[in-house]
């Protein structure tokens, strides 16, 4: 069985001051650190995972001076991944950060082929091929996210701003994390039917996984389909598939048709821009991946990275969230988001992190 993930608040909102602080307080000691990142399905500029990961990592190499690169492996199989963080070690880089569920087996072996890494693997932890075998090694630390709790209140977002309508799901791979903001977002969309009378329906035809993280075409495919079909605003929770999502929308948005997208993983605002200045991104369900990254390269500078541990980012430490700002929602609605978030931080409202009904 996977080991139970423990939720580290302090040491993440300790970790979250640090984002937000940088260099400044010069708590870092100086070191010989260099951080390696080996990229997950998709291109480092993917609008999604890659991408925010890496611009934590930028962050940090900025703000400590530290050397930073990634590679982007031939495939996305556990060899291909091997044989790049091979080549991270070979060049020198001694902390590398990995995004993603499909690096669970690469990294089960290289925390014991390489010990004196560093190794930081983001929505996984480590595992042998048959899932026989949990194990994480003192050199690595295992990060995942509420992604639920982040669905809710993109969920609640939307159904305040467009308050009724039709509403859809496009997702990537079907696995837990994608599955999680899909359970999460259809809970945030029935508390805002039963709690403020809002009048969103989402057909279960329109409520999909594609099967990938990286077919554009095909996103723009299904997008145009749910469109056709009537629906205002599409969840899209697939990378690659994601962007094509965007495209119909826009392309859509620029005749004149009120269609919308809620981004993942990082604030989308600005991929939805069109000519015009305004976005067809409604707002997007957060997990904030610049952070993890930048958070557990800090902790390594001050001698304090969690060794071993398997950390989860929640709305109670800041891990998950929607954009603070968005011009596409009214501050009412974002007033009022803000205080459901507060309930689930406190543990007043639950958020299911499963899809066999919604919260007590």
């Amino acid at each position: 069985m996977k080991k139970l993930a423990v939720v580290l608040c302090i040491f993440l909102m300790l970790g979250s001051f640090a984002f937000a602080q940088g260099s400044e307080e010069g708590k870092a000691k100086k070191s010989n650190l260099r951080v390696g990142m080996v990229t997950d399905a998709g291109t480092i500029d993917d609008k999604s995972f890659n991408q925010g990961t890496w611009e934590g990592i930028l962050k940090a190499s900025k703000d400590y001076a530290l050397d930073a690169k990634y590679l982007k492996p031939a495939g996305t199989t556990e060899a291909d991944y091997l044989k790049e963080i091979g080549n991270l070690v070979d060049a020198g880089y001694n902390f590398i950060v990995c995004p993603g569920f499909k690096f669970e087996t690469a990294l089960f072996e290289a925390q014991d082929k390489y010990p004196n890494v560093k190794f930081v693997i983001l929505d996984g932890e480590p595992h042998s091929a048959d899932y026989s075998e949990y194990r994480i090694e003192p050199n690595v630390v295992a990060v995942y996210y509420a992604e639920h709790e982040s669905g809710f209140l993109a969920g609640l977002a939307a159904a305040l701003q467009i308050k009724e309508g039709d509403f859809g799901f496009v997702g990537g791979m079907e696995i837990p994390a994608v599955q999680k903001f899909n359970w999460g977002f259809q809970q945030g969309i029935a508390y805002a039917n039963e709690n403020y009378g809002t009048k969103i329906m989402m057909k279960q035809e329109n409520n999909l996984y594609q099967g990938s993280f990286d077919n554009i075409s095909a996103g723009q495919q299904i997008a145009a389909s749910m469109y056709d079909r009537g629906v205002d605003v599409i969840f899209a929770a697939a990378g690659g598939v994601g962007v094509g999502v965007i495209n119909e929308a826009k392309n859509r948005a620029s005749s004149g048709q009120n269609v919308w997208v809620i981004g993942v993983d990082v604030d989308q605002y600005p991929e939805g821009v069109l000519p015009s200045g305004k976005s067809i991104i409604l707002t997007s369900a957060m997990k904030y991946l610049d952070r993890a990254s930048y958070d557990m390269i800090v902790a390594e500078l001050n001698g304090s990275f969690p060794a071993g541990e398997v950390l989860t980012f929640t709305a109670a430490n800041k891990g998950v969230g929607i954009p603070a700002e968005n011009p596409n929602l009214d501050k009412a609605v974002t007033d009022e988001v803000s205080k459901v978030s507060a309930m689930i931080a406190s543990g007043e409202l639950k958020v299911r992190a499963s899809g066999d009904g919604l919260f007590k």
